[in-house]
């Protein structure tokens, strides 16, 4: 299973995403009112909101908290968020891809690089480590929704060009262009996903032993933690015997 897989699953058993869920929700309403805001507030003519209320409702955001999100995006008082994508290294050379929503470009800029420097990790130029990614479009199952065999046929006739399944679930990857019309597809055979989202999916990674992978962690831990950033993807690969280890 690919490294970010692997990452939600340590996250999920450590009970961190509990103990982070407010900042998940807010972090998720403000994708919410960024979309709403560049287009149209109605999710059935607005391919980016429909996606981003779709994710929202897979994370089980409160449908008063999604409306109320996107209500912000018609008042006159809505922030103007910027979309930056910060490229860098962490221990042993791991590519990571930061993407944030600011509306203090300075304040976010000088906040990651020092999380960067105070981790163990190096700020890179933009371009620095995109090359080793693709733009994909992700959508996720649990395993409950159909053995592997029916899950790919559907992810096949949905358009998709991927299917990962493991005992966690199916991870269904398409092409970005594509998503809101696989995911669509695939909600009408297979139900609602868990999480349907644009990823950076590794094209190459890096290896980690278990002191990297804890650094790593560290690192991206206090990346997640800055309001401004909105996802952390980074390349790494462990064995199944140091992820236990965590």
């Amino acid at each position: 299973m690919a490294g970010h897989s692997k990452w939600a699953n340590i996250q999920h058993r450590k009970g961190r995403q509990d103990a982070a869920r407010s900042k998940l929700f807010s972090k998720l309403a403000k994708e919410i009112t960024v979309a709403a805001k560049m287009g149209d507030p109605d999710p059935e003519k607005n391919p980016r909101l429909r996606l981003a209320v779709k994710e929202a409702k897979g994370q089980s955001v409160p449908k008063d908290v999604i409306e109320r999100a996107i209500k912000k995006s018609l008042g006159g008082d809505a922030e103007n968020y910027d979309e930056i994508r910060y490229e860098g290294y962490g221990p042993n050379g791991v590519a990571v891809i930061v993407e944030t929503m600011t509306d203090n470009k300075n304040r976010t800029a000088s906040t990651v690089r020092s999380t960067f420097s105070k981790n163990g990790g190096n700020l890179g130029e933009t371009g620095s480590v995109g090359f080793m990614f693709e733009r994909k479009g992700e959508v996720v199952y649990p395993a409950t929704a159909g053995d592997a065999d029916d899950v790919m046929m559907a992810a096949i006739e949905a358009g998709a060009e991927d299917v990962e399944s493991s005992e966690d679930g199916h991870i269904i990857y398409c092409a970005d262009t594509d998503l809101n019309d696989v995911s669509n597809a695939l909600e009408g055979e297979l139900g609602e996903s868990e999480s349907t989202k644009l990823i950076w999916k590794p094209s190459t990674t890096t290896e980690l032993g278990l002191e990297d992978m804890q650094k790593l962690m560290k690192l991206v831990d206090a990346l997640e933690d800055d309001d401004d950033v909105q996802r952390v993807t980074t390349n790494f690969e462990a064995s199944d015997e140091v992820m236990a280890q965590l």
